[in-house]
């Protein structure tokens, strides 16, 4: 497969050290904090404090090291430039790569589809309720909210990721602003309950998935990846290992910063009433401390992260959707045009997010649950079967953290399989 366009930068502008790993550092940050931030302080306070705590602990190093070992996956690949689809058909055969690229796709998908909706809604609430005007036709506003994120999407890489840095930087000052905000509203009473240890322990099992799809930023990995081997050639991993390590600590302080200050700023009823609302956690805040500085952060937010989010995501369901095109092509002996699938790949995406939005359907919540299990496989499964089972990645089977991810994974999919029966 021809490598796209959107992965080569011009060695005349390929930027210093410092700014490659920052631009990608937040880059990365960007597409794990989508909407979902909003929600997470509700998905993960609910069992206390204590049991958010450890999963605190845990979160960090289980983010780095399993996208750490997504990256290797992907940098295993004797060929340099080979994306995370073909890297795939490389080391598990033809079939299997279809396969696992089709899911890859599928996971990553509907999240476009949540993505689409969320903005409308969000941009939709922010006209009528903030700027006291007339709701826009919702085709009309859906239309043009997409095609200014796909705009930004066919522009070359490091235009695009120019543009998520410049979306993070407000993102990461408005959560440190919240977060602060609410200290003198702190209810320390919370620290004080310590649950059984059998809710404890459930707590624990249920929440794990909850903040690991919330760290996510699996999509971005192969392009990451693909853009550290071409920058980097001869010191990849180091590199990629460094701004992944990097990413998950600033994930790990600003997300959870504001998910503990949301936490100790209200109790586990509110909490319960905040989801039995299915609204966000600013938008129940701003309505119990009648804040109107809440209630104009609140959309704000909610913009800046699903725009950041849906670049990360989009880059992710490209690739998984260009390869299983390809794949498929020259599994039955079809000649293809590079340029006409690219084009025809933007086509579908724009129009099938646009029709989604326009549309707004309510199961899109379900969809994305069930391709939870399909991402934890991919992230945390597929990695670590591959050091026992490609010679390129045996060279990093020392140590044992490899068997704490799989471990992870595993506890993953099982609460995410639980939710189900």
């Amino acid at each position: 497969m021809t490598q796209e366009l959107e992965y080569q930068t011009p060695p005349s502008t390929q930027p210093p050290q410092h700014r490659f790993a920052r631009t990608w550092t937040l880059s990365l940050f960007g597409t794990a904090v989508g909407a979902g931030v909003l929600f997470l302080p509700i998905n993960a306070g609910m069992g206390g404090f204590w049991p958010l705590v450890v999963i605190a602990l845990l979160v960090g190093p289980m983010t780095w090291l399993a996208h750490r070992g997504l990256a290797r996956f992907v940098l295993s690949s004797e060929t340099q430039g080979r994306d995370i689809t073909q890297v795939v058909e490389a080391h598990f055969g033809q079939r299997a790569g279809i396969l696992i690229t089709l899911l890859y796709f599928f996971a990553i998908y509907p999240i476009l589809l949540i993505y689409g909706v969320g903005i409308t809604n969000t941009v939709d609430s922010l006209i009528v309720n903030q700027l006291g005007m007339a709701s826009l036709p919702r085709a009309l506003l859906s239309f043009v909210l997409v095609g200014l994120l796909m705009s930004v999407m066919l522009l070359d890489e490091q235009r695009m990721l120019r543009i998520t840095t410049w979306l993070v930087y407000p993102l990461v000052a408005i959560l440190i602003f919240l977060s602060l905000y609410l200290i003198p509203h702190w209810n320390l009473a919370a620290i004080k309950e310590v649950p059984a240890l059998q809710d404890f322990s459930v707590t624990l099992w249920l929440t794990i998935p909850v903040l690991v799809f919330a760290f996510n930023h699996s999509p971005a990995i192969s392009s990451f990846s693909l853009a550290v081997g071409k920058e980097y050639p001869d010191t990849a991993d180091e590199q990629a290992s460094r701004i992944l390590r990097n990413t998950s600590g600033i994930l790990l302080l600003f997300v959870m910063l504001f998910v503990f200050s949301c936490v100790l700023s209200v109790t586990p009823d509110d909490l319960a009433a905040a989801k039995a609302q299915n609204i966000s956690m600013l938008s129940y805040l701003a309505n119990k401390f009648d804040n109107p500085l809440i209630s104009f952060f609140g959309p704000l937010v909610a913009i800046l992260a699903i725009s950041s989010s849906f670049f990360g995501h989009y880059l992710g369901a490209r690739e998984g959707l260009h390869g299983a095109v390809v794949k498929l092509a020259q599994l039955r002996g079809v000649g293809i045009n590079e340029t006409i699938i690219r084009r025809a790949i933007v086509l579908f995406f724009f129009g099938s997010v646009w029709l989604v939005a326009t549309l707004n359907p309510g199961i899109l919540s379900i969809i994305e649950s069930l391709g939870g299990p399909v991402i934890a496989a991919i992230l945390f499964i597929m990695p670590v079967y591959a050091l026992y089972t490609v010679p390129a990645m045996s060279r990093w089977r020392q140590g044992k953290s490899h068997l704490f991810v799989l471990l992870m994974g595993c506890i993953a999919i099982s609460a995410l399989v639980a939710g189900f029966i």
